[in-house]
């Protein structure tokens, strides 16, 4: 109830202005985000490639109302990727196979009315240009149930020029196991998260050990495909489940990859990443971090409770 309660607050304008209002301590930000320039992610791509860890950034930002807003966001996502294409790590130069970018769909136009659709698609192509000239990837992040059908439906217009595009599901949706079943195809990238919206019951699982089973059906559906899975989790449940089902269907580690969140779990990235598993770690940026920053609270208990001792100074 009380992760229900943070994820409605985290589209309420008075909520947002009374916890943007209060001084949060660096160790806060700095838990969830990298930092809020261009510079700042790419250090943060160059200290976790040398400890052996892959990333996909996100430029923070969602749901503007704004076309000005929508095509600086493209443009914030291009200088990036330029960025990214001179990073030099040890023996390497360039992202190739390292690094991708995260890109949600409303912050680049979906929300735009009836052109929304067709700007997002435009800002979203300059980005996989850009992504294709670095040597990087991109993935679609997918947000609230309104907008599945829109994203799948440039994920389509986006993979005729660029295969590689890959794209979130979240699997409390109750349309989620026949998305994973249409997206389980060869050459197909998907990233199967548990859902970070508040959204009905009347769309999605509302119980943990719901959407926990849930998970388990879409991740058994990926597994069996011919796809490339991103196993999104942190649970160990979920990682031990992943492993007998790679073993069950033949995968190799590099058939499939684990994806972890910024400052979480961040032994359990080294581990995994250890044992010859690419990990890739989901690296926000920028400072439009309310948003994201309330998702995060409102997945586990640990968060909010970091969050309370870092304002008391602890």
């Amino acid at each position: 109830m009380f992760g229900q309660l943070l994820l409605a607050g985290s589209r309420a304008p008075l909520v947002r202005r009374a916890v943007s209002g209060v001084p949060l301590t660096r160790k806060v930000v700095d838990r969830f985000v990298a930092g809020e320039t261009v510079q700042d992610a790419v250090g943060a791509v160059r200290r976790l490639a040398g400890a052996g860890l892959t990333v996909t950034i996100d430029h923070l930002g969602e749901e503007t109302r704004d076309a000005g807003a929508a095509a600086q966001t493209a443009e914030a996502y291009t200088v990036l990727l330029g960025a990214l294409r001179e990073l030099e790590l040890g023996d390497r130069t360039g992202p190739a196979g390292l690094t991708e970018v995260s890109v949600k769909l409303s912050a680049v136009g979906q929300a735009l009315g009836a052109d929304g659709d067709k700007i997002a698609l435009e800002h979203a192509r300059t980005i996989c240009e850009a992504a294709h000239a670095a040597g990087a990837s991109v993935t679609l992040d997918m947000e609230d149930h309104t907008t599945v059908d829109s994203t799948l439906g440039i994920l389509r217009a986006l993979r005729a020029d660029f295969p590689g595009t890959g794209v979130a599901v979240q699997a409390y949706l109750f349309r989620s196991e026949a998305d994973c079943r249409d997206l389980s195809h060869e050459g197909s990238r998907v990233r199967l998260v548990k859902g970070a919206y508040a959204e009905p019951a009347s769309v999605a699982h509302q119980k943990k050990n719901d959407v926990d089973k849930a998970y388990v059906r879409c991740l058994r559906i990926l597994m069996a495909g011919k796809g490339y899975p991103m196993v999104a989790t942190h649970d160990d449940r979920l990682i031990s489940i992943t492993e007998t089902l790679a073993d069950r269907f033949s995968r190799a580690r590099g058939d499939y990859e684990y994806q972890m969140l910024y400052g979480i779990r961040t032994d359990k990235q080294q581990a995994l990443a250890g044992a010859g598993h690419t990990v890739r770690v989901y690296v926000p940026y920028g400072d439009d971090w309310y948003g994201y920053f309330m998702r995060r609270l409102a997945e586990r208990p640990a968060n909010v409770a970091f969050f309370l001792r870092a304002l008391g100074g602890k």
